[in-house]
């Protein structure tokens, strides 16, 4: 079976966000003045081979963990889909 997978990571609650600091101060420059946060992650899409949905879900678990997020200074949650042809 052929799986879609979208995994988000982010920074764990607390820690300074830089990028998102200045992408806020330029919103605020460019007249957005009611932008009061702004946090940045990143969105990685996999498209996997499994035998079941869960045997999918624990690969992805094992990617996120291994390399796809920081475990330090990042979270991860999934998504997963089949996929359509």
């Amino acid at each position: 079976m052929i799986f879609n997978a979208e995994i988000d990571v982010r920074l764990k609650k607390g820690l300074l966000d830089p990028q998102g600091k200045t992408i806020a101060g330029a919103l605020s420059s460019l007249g957005y003045s009611g932008v009061s946060e702004v946090k940045v992650g990143k969105l990685i899409e996999i498209k996997l081979t499994a035998k079941s949905k869960a045997d999918a879900g624990k690969q992805v678990e094992e990617m996120g963990k291994k390399l796809l997020a920081n475990p330090v200074i990042e979270i991860f949650t999934y998504k997963l889909e089949e996929a359509t042809k």
